[in-house]
Parts: C-alpha cells; structure tokens; sequence
C-alpha cells in the first residue's frame, strides 16, 4: 500500500552505475512507479526517441560520450512533456542554473537521498496527472479545438485540411496567410492541436497595435524593478509557451527593431526577460500570421528577410469565403446550429431568397 497516496508515473532511470539504477528503480517502484532503466546516455536517448516517459531521472556525468545534459536536450527535442530530474555529485551553481534554463524539472545532489528523490518524482507526477486532464478535456472539446470548427467541403478548403495534416507533426514553423476573418486563429490552433506539442499550451499574441516596449514585455516578459511599476517578475509569452506552440497574429506589423529580437530568439532558443541579462531557453514552436503581404514588405525594406525565411518554414494561403462560395450552406447550417444551442431556439433554417443572397454577397469580413 506503499503507493496509495502517489500518482503513478512512467519513469525512465539513466544511470551508468548499475547498483543506483536498480536502488533507484526499487525504491520508486514500491510507491507504484514503473521504472526502466539504461545505463549509458546513447541509451537513454535511443530510449526517449521512441517512448513518451512522464519522468526521466538522469545522472550528468555517465559513462560514454553522451552525458546527462545531451539527454536532457534529447527529452526537450523528442519528449517536451517529460519531466527531467538531474543528479549530480558534480554540482555547481552554473550547472545547474543551465540544466533548468535548458528545461530540467529539478536536480538532486549526491549522496543521493531517496525522500528527496521520492519528493520530487511526487511533484513530477502530480504536474504529469494535471497535464494528462487537461489533455483530456481538451479531447472532449475537439470540435472547438480540432477540424470539426473548421467549415467547409471546398476544394481550397479541403487542400487546407490536408495541409494541416501534413505539415502538424513536422514541428516547423507556419505562416498563415489570410485575409481579417478567414480563421487563422483556428487554423493554427488545429496545427497545434493535431501536433507533438498538442498536450501542451496554444498562447495567442496579436503584434498589431503593440510598441516595440509592450510587445518585447509581452512576448520576453521582465524582471522585478526593469522598469517603474514591474513589481515582480512575470514570464513573457515564450515561457508561457514553452514545451508548446505560440501564435504571433499580424507579425507584418511589428516594429523592425523588434523583428532583430524576435529572429535571436528563434535563432538562439533563448530569451532574455526585460531588466535581466540572464538567458532562458524556451522549446517553442512558432505559428504566425498576417493579412499583409510579407514579401512585398521585404521587398520594400519593412519587414526583415531572413525573420521571414525564418518563419516561413510552410505556408497557408487561406482563401477569402468569396472565393469558395459553395460553402456558405455549411457554414449557414452551422451557426444556425450554434445559435439554437445558445439561445435555445428552434430555428430550421432559412429561405431560398435569404440563401442566394447570401451567396451573392461579398462577404468582406469574411466569417467573424
């Protein structure tokens, strides 16, 4: 009954020295834990690249030519999700500063206390088990998140689908191109969704309207005291973000001094909080969007070319609803659907005169 209190974790144990493995997997297997251990690092991350563990305990230095930190930087590659515990008889302040910065859970000095491992593996498992019903949920909730919210039968939007399909597991970058109303929102949030990183967060910026100050708060974030009235540190959307997808809406209007800070990011996998010269790597995947045409911006000097090669790794041309007409019946069919549920109404659906003058119309705001 040791485990009554516990949740139960998946673990994965990479230690070269083959009594601490086992000590380490006895001892957590008593609370429930399933426990497999490796004793090199080119076999923990052969491990990690095929298995989704919830935890994954390491020690820094190993035997071999890949150490512990090469499978902490596996997990964040392959298994964003899974929680890395380092441990370490070789500590430093340094060390161990770079292994959380670079996406470690916790770390644990030698000689090695098995509470304190227990303790942290707890608070692991506890953040796993919290993850796992919001994935969950969010199952439940497909047709808001998924393609069931995404109308049409079109050709263009058919190609759109299958695009997503595509290109969602592949981890690169997206532009979406789209005209005001056309669902570019939508559409990456089912890129998200039908991706590796789907269990974690979709955080949404638009970067219009914003100065070059607020949007480098907003996406870096700051520390206590940068700037009068920053009373405490408060993490940026890239940290709110890391493990999953952010969505940089209207990217063709943010100021070129702020496009230099956005391609470091990308280029270095770290930001640097506002008041703060200490870097914080971020794993993100990076979806973005405009209604300008971004290579004429280039053209014109107004938007950098290599942010925009860089955030250009595939692309989606959204049509504007005048342009794939034959779905207006669906998407009429559908919100009368929405309505009904809403306001608990009865409606049927609409007149053959009201339907042609809908798909006359030139919908300028496309669907809003």
């Amino acid at each position: 009954m040791e485990n009554a209190e516990h949740t139960v974790a998946d673990i994965l144990i990479v230690e070269d020295e083959v009594a601490h493995a086992e000590a380490i997997a006895e001892g957590l297997s008593r609370q429930g834990h399933r426990c497999t251990a490796v004793h090199d690092g080119a076999a923990g991350i052969a491990r990690i690249q095929n298995h989704a563990y919830d935890i994954i305990i390491t020690d820094l230095v190993l035997g071999g030519e890949e150490d512990g930190l090469a499978v902490l930087a596996a997990a964040m590659k392959f298994s964003p999700q899974s929680k890395v515990i380092l441990i370490t008889a070789h500590s430093s302040v340094q060390t161990c500063r770079t292994a959380l910065q670079q996406g470690a859970f916790d770390y644990i000095e030698k000689p090695l206390d098995l509470d304190d491992l227990r303790a942290a593996v707890a608070r692991a498992a506890e953040l796993t088990a919290q993850r796992r019903t919001i994935q969950e949920l969010r199952h439940r909730l497909d047709d808001k998140y998924g393609f069931e919210n995404i109308i049409g039968n079109s050709p263009a939007m058919l190609r759109i689908l299958e695009t997503i399909r595509r290109i969602a597991q592949a981890d690169l970058p997206v532009l979406i191109l789209g005209e005001s109303g056309t669902g570019k929102e939508l559409i990456a949030n089912a890129v998200h969704m039908n991706s590796r990183r789907a269990e974690e967060r979709f955080v949404a910026i638009n970067c219009a309207g914003l100065s070059e100050s607020l949007l480098e708060d907003e996406l870096f974030g700051h520390v206590k005291g940068a700037y009068t009235g920053a009373a405490a540190d408060r993490p940026g959307r890239f940290e709110h973000a890391n493990g999953g997808t952010l969505f940089m809406d209207e990217v063709g209007d943010m100021p070129m001094a702020m496009q230099a800070k956005l391609l470091r990011v990308l280029e270095n996998g770290e930001v640097v909080r506002v008041g703060s010269n200490e870097p914080i790597r971020v794993n993100v995947r990076i979806i973005s969007a405009t209604n300008s045409d971004l290579a004429q911006k280039v053209q014109e000097k107004k938007f950098r070319e290599d942010l925009y090669f860089r955030i250009k790794g595939a692309t989606l041309n959204l049509p504007a609803l005048r342009e794939r007409r034959e779905d207006i019946p669906l998407l009429i069919e559908h919100f009368i659907k929405q309505a009904n549920a809403s306001h608990d109404s009865k409606i049927k659906g609409v007149t053959n005169d009201a339907k042609r003058l809908l798909m006359a119309y030139p919908w300028p705001g496309n669907v809003r």
